[in-house]
C-alpha cells in the first residue's frame, strides 16, 4: 500500500522550507503532491529555469481582472518541494481547488490567496501562553529561525490538529443549511487528489499543504469525510474557463502589507535565514553578523558613518537582548533594536530605508522567453530587448534626449504603455529642463501586476501600437469632458499614435462643437499646444491638432466677455487661471501677422479690459495680458489705473483690479515710473473704513510676489513716492560677427532648426 505523508507547512517559512528539504532527502518520496492551482500542472516543467520570485497567474479568460496568483519565493516551502521533485525526477502535481471553480464563484466568496491562511490568528492562544505579542512572532521563532528541525513536522501537526478541533467545536453549533466555504471545497478537492494519488500505486507519497489545512487531509482519521460526501460536495460547483501562466513576483509584493493575504512582514529577512542556514550553533551568530553588515554597507553607499566598531557593538547588543529573552540567536527584533540603538543613533528615517532595502528588499524573478504569454506580452519583451530597457523592481531614473531616435522610441514606448494602464514610467519633467523641449525624465518601476494588465489589455490588439490605439479609440467616446479630449490627443501625439490622434481630435470637435462653456474650451487648448511647444523633435505632425486648437480659440475668443459677466470672486479666480493657461499655450504657437484665431483672441482681451460690465479681476487681468504683448501701451495702462484706482471707486472692486493687473509680478511697480505714484496716491486716499475693507486683498496680491520682489518693493517705498525710476541701461553696440558666434551652439542646445 502507499505510504502517504503530510507535511504541513507555513507558507514561505524558511525554516518549513530547510526542514521540508531535509525530510525529503532522508525519506526520497516518489510522487510529490503541493497545494496549488491545478490549471498550472502543464506549467511544472518551466520550474528548473525559473528564477523566484516568481508566481503562477490564474485568470479567467472571459474576464481577465478575475485574476488569482500563487507567489513563491526561494524560501518557500512549496518552492523547495517543486525544485526538489524536478532535480529528482519525481512525478509532481499540484492539488488545490481548481481556479475553474473559485473564479467561477461570486466574488465576494472568492477570497482570493487571502483563502490560503485562516481568517484569524489560530496561533494567537499559543503564543499568547508562551509570551509572545501574536502568532506570527511565536512562528518565527518556534519554526523558521531555529536551527534543530528534529521532530518539527510532527510538532506542527499535533498543534493544527488541537487547533483544528477547537473551530469544528464551533462550526458545528453554525446552521446546517449554511454553504460550505472555500476552505471545505479545497479540502474535499485535495483529498479526492490524495485517494486518486493512491489508486494509483505510488510508493511514497509526499503531500505538502498549508499547516491549518492537515488536520482535514488525514484520510485514515477518525471524523474525515468520505470519499463519497466529498464527491457530493464538489457536485455542481460553477465553472469557467481558466488560463494559467508563470510571471515575475517582487519581494514588496510578497509582504504583507502589500495586501497579500498569505504574506510575510519581511520576505527580505527570510531570505537571509534561507541564506545563511547552516550547522547548530554557528548559524545563529552568522545570521547576526551578516545582516547587520547589509545594514553596514547600504549606510555607507549613502554616505552614512558606520565602522567596525559600530558592528561589534551591536552584534553584542543583539545577543545581549536575545539571550535576555531566552533565545538561542538574535532574530529580526534583536537585531532591528540593535541597528536603532547603535548604528542611526536613535534615528527611525535610516530604519525606513532599511526596512524597505532589506526587511522587505526589492528582488524581482525572471520566468524564461518559453513560457505561455499573449501575443501583446511577447511585443512588449521584444521591444524591451530591443530598446534595452530591462524591467527592475528597484526604481530608477530614466532620462531621455528626444533628439536621438532610440530615446524618442523609448519616449514613445513609455507613453503607449501608459495609454493602455500599464504605468512602467511616471513622466518627472516634460519640456522644463535648461535644455529644451527635447528633454525629458521617467521614474520606471516595474510591478508585477503589469502581467495581468497586459492580458486585459491584449483584447485591444496583438502589439502595444494597436492595443493603444484601439484603447484611444473606444475610450473616448466615453470622457465627457473637453479638457479630458484634449489631453487625449495630446497623450495620443506623445505616443506617435496618427489613427489615435484622428480619433480622438474627430471626438474633440463634435463635442467643442456643442459646447458654449468658455471654462471647458479654455481648459483644453494648454494640452493642444503641447505639440508646438515639442515642434519638430518628436517628428509629429502637427497640422492634426493646429484645426482644432484654432476652432477652440475662436468659440472660446467670442465667448469670453460673456462669461467674465456676473461672477463672484471664487469664479472669477478660477476662469483667470484658465485664461492664463489658455494665453500661455497660445504663445507655443507660431503664426504668421493676423491670423483669425490669434487676432480674435487679442480682440477678446481688449473687449475684457475696457469693459464695465466683466469681473474687475479679469479686467485687470486683459489689461496686463495687453501690456506684456506690446498691444496696449503704458500711457494706456496708467489712465486704466488711474480710473479704476480713482477716489470714486469701490474700494473692493479696485483692489480686485489691481489683483489683476499685477498679475502676480512685481515689474511693472518697480520699473514703471507712472504706476508707484498712481497706486501710492490711490492707497492714501483711501478712509479708515475702505482701508480696513481692502487690506486684506491688497495684502492677498502682495503675497503672490516672490520675497525678492517684496524686498525690492520695500527699498522702493523707503526711496519715497518722487524717487527716479531705474534708468535703462545703455545699449551696447556688440559686433555682429562676434555676437554671431555663439548661435550655433545656441541652436543645439535649444533644439531650434538653423
Amino acid at each position: 500500500m502507499s505510504e502517504l505523508r503530510l507535511f504541513g507547512i507555513r507558507h514561505h517559512g524558511p525554516g518549513c522550507a530547510r526542514s521540508l528539504r531535509a525530510a525529503f532527502d532522508a525519506w526520497a518520496p516518489t510522487r510529490v503532491l503541493v497545494e496549488g492551482p491545478p490549471e498550472a500542472d502543464a506549467l511544472l516543467h518551466h520550474v528548473p529555469a525559473l528564477v523566484p520570485p516568481v508566481a503562477v497567474l490564474s485568470h479567467a479568460a472571459d474576464e481577465p481582472r478575475r485574476a488569482v496568483y500563487h507567489p513563491f519565493a526561494r524560501f518557500s516551502p512549496e518552492w523547495q518541494a517543486l525544485a526538489w521533485a524536478a532535480e529528482h525526477g519525481v512525478a509532481l502535481q499540484f492539488i488545490d481547488l481548481p481556479q475553474a471553480h473559485r473564479l467561477a464563484l461570486p466574488e465576494e466568496a472568492d477570497d482570493d490567496v487571502a483563502a490560503d491562511t485562516p481568517r484569524a490568528d489560530p496561533l494567537g492562544a499559543l503564543a499568547q501562553a508562551a509570551g509572545f505579542e501574536d502568532g506570527e512572532a511565536w512562528w518565527n521563532q518556534q519554526v523558521e529561525e531555529r536551527e534543530d528541525a528534529a521532530g518539527l513536522f510532527d510538532a506542527i501537526a499535533e498543534a493544527m490538529v488541537a487547533l483544528r478541533a477547537t473551530e469544528s467545536a464551533a462550526e458545528a453549533s453554525a446552521s446546517d443549511t449554511a454553504a460550505p466555504s472555500i476552505d471545505a471545497l479545497r479540502e474535499a478537492h485535495m483529498r479526492q487528489c490524495l485517494r486518486a494519488a493512491r489508486r494509483e500505486g505510488a510508493e511514497r507519497i509526499a503531500v505538502v499543504c498549508g499547516a491549518w489545512h492537515l488536520p482535514a487531509l488525514q484520510l485514515d482519521a477518525p471524523g474525515t469525510p468520505s470519499a463519497k460526501a466529498d464527491t457530493a460536495l464538489l457536485k455542481g460547483c460553477p465553472k469557467r474557463k481558466v488560463a494559467a501562466t508563470w510571471v515575475p513576483w517582487t519581494y514588496r509584493h510578497l509582504a504583507r502589507a502589500s495586501g497579500y493575504g498569505a504574506g510575510v512582514r519581511s520576505p527580505g529577512w527570510y531570505e537571509h535565514l534561507w541564506a545563511t542556514g547552516g550547522a547548530p550553533g554557528r548559524a545563529g551568530r552568522e545570521r547576526a553578523a551578516g545582516w547587520l553588515a547589509r545594514v553596514a554597507t547600504l549606510m555607507r553607499e549613502r554616505d552614512l558613518d558606520c565602522s567596525s566598531g559600530h558592528l561589534i557593538e551591536a552584534t553584542r547588543l543583539a545577543e545581549g537582548l536575545a539571550a535576555m529573552r531566552g533565545r538561542a540567536a538574535p532574530g529580526l527584533d534583536e537585531l532591528t533594536e540593535a541597528t536603532r540603538a547603535v548604528l542611526t543613533m536613535g534615528d527611525d528615517t535610516v530604519l525606513a530605508f532599511v526596512r524597505d532595502a532589506l526587511v522587505v528588499g526589492d528582488r524581482l524573478g525572471e520566468v524564461p522567453p518559453d513560457v505561455p504569454t499573449v501575443p501583446l506580452q511577447r511585443d512588449l519583451e521584444a521591444q524591451q530587448k530591443t530598446l534595452r530597457l530591462k524591467p527592475e523592481a528597484l526604481q530608477k531614473t530614466l532620462d531621455l534626449d528626444l533628439r536621438q531616435p532610440g530615446d524618442l522610441a523609448r519616449s514613445r514606448l513609455l507613453h503607449r504603455l501608459a495609454l493602455l494602464g500599464v504605468a512602467w514610467g511616471q513622466l518627472a519633467k516634460v519640456g522644463r529642463s535648461a535644455r529644451g523641449s527635447f528633454h525629458e525624465v521617467w521614474q520606471l518601476q516595474w510591478q508585477p501586476e503589469f502581467a495581468l494588465r497586459l492580458i486585459e489589455a491584449s483584447r485591444w490588439g496583438q502589439t502595444v501600437e494597436q492595443a493603444a490605439t484601439a484603447c484611444v479609440a473606444e475610450r473616448c467616446p466615453t470622457l465627457s469632458g473637453l479638457p479630458e479630449l484634449s489631453k487625449c490627443v495630446d497623450d495620443a501625439l506623445l505616443a506617435d499614435l496618427p489613427e489615435a490622434v484622428q480619433a480622438a481630435t474627430h471626438a474633440l470637435q463634435d463635442r467643442a462643437a456643442l459646447s458654449g462653456d468658455v471654462p471647458q474650451l479654455l481648459a483644453a487648448l494648454p494640452a493642444l499646444a503641447n505639440v508646438f511647444r515639442y515642434g519638430n523633435v518628436r517628428q509629429t505632425d502637427a497640422t492634426l491638432v493646429a484645426a482644432v486648437l484654432d476652432g477652440l480659440v475662436l468659440r472660446a475668443a467670442i465667448g469670453l466677455l460673456l462669461a467674465a459677466q456676473a461672477l463672484d470672486d471664487d469664479a472669477a479666480g478660477a476662469l483667470r487661471e484658465h485664461v492664463l493657461a489658455a494665453h500661455a499655450a497660445l504663445r507655443l504657437r507660431s503664426t504668421p501677422e493676423g491670423h483669425a484665431p490669434q487676432a480674435a483672441w487679442q480682440q477678446a482681451l481688449q473687449q475684457l479690459a475696457d469693459s464695465t460690465q466683466a469681473h474687475p479681476l479679469l479686467q485687470g487681468l486683459a489689461l496686463r495680458l495687453l501690456l506684456d504683448d506690446g498691444l496696449r501701451d503704458r500711457s494706456a495702462a496708467a489712465l486704466a489705473m488711474s480710473l479704476h484706482l480713482s477716489a470714486g471707486s469701490d474700494a473692493a472692486a479696485a483692489a480686485a483690479w489691481l489683483d489683476g493687473f499685477l498679475n502676480r509680478n512685481a515689474t511693472l511697480l518697480l520699473h514703471d515710473a507712472t504706476v508707484w505714484p498712481l497706486l501710492d496716491a490711490w492707497l492714501a486716499g483711501l478712509g479708515e473704513d475702505h482701508f480696513i475693507r481692502v487690506l486684506p486683498l491688497v495684502r492677498r496680491t502682495f503675497s503672490a510676489f516672490g520675497p525678492g520682489e517684496r524686498r525690492d518693493l520695500a527699498a522702493r517705498a523707503r526711496q519715497g513716492v518722487q524717487a527716479a525710476a531705474p534708468t535703462a541701461a545703455a545699449a551696447v553696440d556688440w559686433p555682429a560677427d562676434k555676437a554671431a558666434l555663439p548661435l550655433p551652439w545656441l541652436r543645439r542646445w535649444l533644439g531650434v532648426p538653423a
